[in-house]
């Protein structure tokens, strides 16, 4: 179910740029003699970790007394890897400073004549404002709004504006074409440009739904469509027709039933879609919508807007949803100048900010959910970013709690050393940066970042949804991660 109050939170401070980390030194660890421990201070003791790890391709990682800014640990803190989500905290700190901590998105309808009994004497137009969160009950409120105001139709179009930012397929284009977390981003996005396909067995055949449900609505979709393929393989396939998302689903994929979110690739025309259908259930009678380039002038007849950045920023950050990553960033890069024509030039404006604001030096983002195969970050410049945050204070309290796991996998919340921190996730890569708090009332600052860049280059498109390998790999890498933070907690934590 998908809903603004389901997942967003408190209002939090703003942020301003800080000064940044001087240069970090790195060392080149020395091989382990026979019977180190993890907790052996010094070069030794890290090396220990490291080899013990069975980790392929490469891993870095830096970590630094927060008060004063000294690194304590580093190992290879300047080479540059794929930082997966832990990108969002750059594109959290971009956007707290471009845009204001008090920022809130708007979606307007907007009617270009006037009313004369109950009918718009023109075109109503549905103008995107870049909300990622906009939802079908947000749609529902306008629609709503609308039939408080005393609007029963209109004699012109039903226009939808989505051009606020630049129109993205797919926000990583080698990713199969329905996963679910790399949908198309535009100025419009509804119900994070996902729709729900539902199947259930119907005697030979089954029962499908498409449709833009949350909490309270579930209102059908026409802009995705959805047919059974008698055949195994492969499970989806997807085209483009006029504006229509046309899927089809193989039998053998299906049993009983069963649902999940798919990508909405013409986002503007489902949520107008959906609109208009809400606009139906109040009486009011909507065209077929239709887009347009050109946002033209006229009288607001409605609006919605968004909760405050923070709010959206801690959820953006807790559920690592790539959609809130790009729309937010692409918006921050507006605010600074000319509207960016794709994600990369973007990822690049943000990149840029991140050298003359943090003082990261490698800084090379093509996106702002860290999703892009071409994103790199160092460790060194993680803690930079970490370091400056902390002198303003917003950052921090975005971040989730990450715990320690205890044999059986659980969480132990009972830990004496607190971490916040943001994870990121991608096959054969993963990453982690925040801050620990140790029992003795320090703060360390550190960034931890692993990837196998040859692994991940053999992985062919279909597979990389759950290529072979990759989750083993990864359960490994999040056990370095847990040694290494357990490590400086014990080491430095006393």
């Amino acid at each position: 179910m998908i809903s603004r109050r389901h997942f967003l939170s408190t209002a939090l401070a703003g942020l301003t740029a800080a000064p940044a980390l001087a240069n970090a030194p790195g060392y080149t660890p020395r091989p382990k003699a026979r019977g180190l421990s993890p907790y052996t201070p010094g070069a030794d003791g890290l090396d220990a970790i490291l080899r013990g790890a069975g980790l392929s391709g490469q891993s870095t990682c830096v970590v630094a007394n927060a008060r004063t800014g000294q690194v304590l640990e580093s190992v290879e803190g300047d080479a540059l890897l794929p930082p997966a989500s832990v990108a969002k905290v750059l594109t959290a700190l971009y956007a707290l400073d471009s845009l204001g901590a008090g920022y809130r998105f708007r979606t307007r309808l907007m009617a270009t004549g006037p009313l004369k009994n109950g009918i718009i004497q023109g075109d109503l137009v549905l103008v995107g404002g870049a909300d990622p969160t906009l939802d079908t009950d947000g749609l529902a409120d306008l629609a709503g709004q609308m039939k408080t105001a005393g609007v029963r139709g209109v004699t012109g179009r039903l226009l939808i504006w989505e051009d606020m930012l630049p129109y993205i397929r797919s926000i990583d284009p080698d990713q199969p074409d329905h996963i679910g977390y790399s949908p198309s981003v535009s100025g419009i996005a509804l119900n994070f440009n996902r729709v729900h396909f539902e199947w259930k067995r119907a005697g030979n055949n089954w029962a499908i739904t498409m449709d833009a449900r949350t909490q309270k609505y579930r209102p059908d979709v026409y802009t995705s469509k959805m047919a059974v393929a008698r055949r195994d393989l492969p499970v989806y396939s997807y085209e483009n027709k006029a504006g229509i998302d046309h899927w089809t689903v193989a039998s053998g994929a299906l049993g009983n039933g069963g649902a999940r979110w798919l990508p909405v690739r013409n986002p503007a025309l489902y949520a107008g879609d959906v609109f208009q259908t809400l606009a139906r259930a109040n009486g009011i009678a909507l065209p077929s919508p239709k887009t347009t380039a050109t946002l033209p002038g006229g009288t607001v007849v409605a609006q919605i807007q968004s909760a405050p950045l923070p709010d959206l920023l801690r959820a953006m950050l807790k559920y690592s949803n790539n959609l809130m990553a790009e729309m937010i960033g692409m918006t921050a890069s507006l605010q600074r100048g000319a509207r960016p024509s794709s994600l990369k030039s973007s990822g690049q404006r943000m990149s840029d900010w991140a050298r003359s604001a943090l003082g990261m030096q490698h800084c090379k983002m093509v996106d702002h959910s860290g999703l892009g195969e071409e994103s790199r970050l160092s460790a060194n410049d993680m803690v930079r970013a970490l370091l400056a945050s902390r002198r303003t204070g917003a950052l921090k309290p975005l971040l989730k709690p990450y715990y320690f796991n205890d044999a059986k996998g659980r969480p132990i919340k009972t830990h004496p050393v607190k971490i916040a921190a943001k994870t990121g996730t991608l096959n054969f890569v993963s990453g982690l940066g925040g801050f620990i708090n140790t029992p003795d009332g320090g703060e360390l600052v550190f960034a931890i970042f692993s990837a196998d860049q040859r692994a991940r280059a053999k992985i062919s498109r279909a597979e990389r949804e759950r290529p072979r390998g990759g989750r083993s790999w990864n359960t490994r890498a999040k056990k370095l991660q847990q040694n290494l933070l357990d490590r400086w907690g014990q080491v430095y934590g006393s």
